[in-house]
């Protein structure tokens, strides 16, 4: 499986991935009773990694612009706020 730019860029480090494959395994065990190995629990992670996480990184981007673009619009009203009636 290829690794995209994201992959390498934004990896998780060593507990928060080794939390993730255990969940991953759980999942596995619970959802389909059966068992998997490291080798299958990585390429699902790598899934997500691919096709997953980018998504979720832009949405969170779009969600920071639209904050910091309403902030700006209240700091502008505030400031008009503040102008005397002359």
């Amino acid at each position: 499986m290829r690794k995209s730019v994201f992959t390498e860029k934004f990896k998780l480090d060593g507990e928060q991935e080794k939390r993730v494959r255990e969940e991953i395994k759980a999942f596995y065990l619970d959802t389909f009773d059966e068992e998997i190995g490291m080798i299958k629990e990585q390429q699902i992670l790598d899934l997500f990694y691919e096709h997953l996480a980018p998504v979720i990184y832009n949405k969170a981007l779009d969600d920071v612009h639209r904050w910091h673009r309403q902030q700006a619009e209240n700091l502008e009203s505030d400031y008009y706020m503040l102008y005397c009636d002359v």
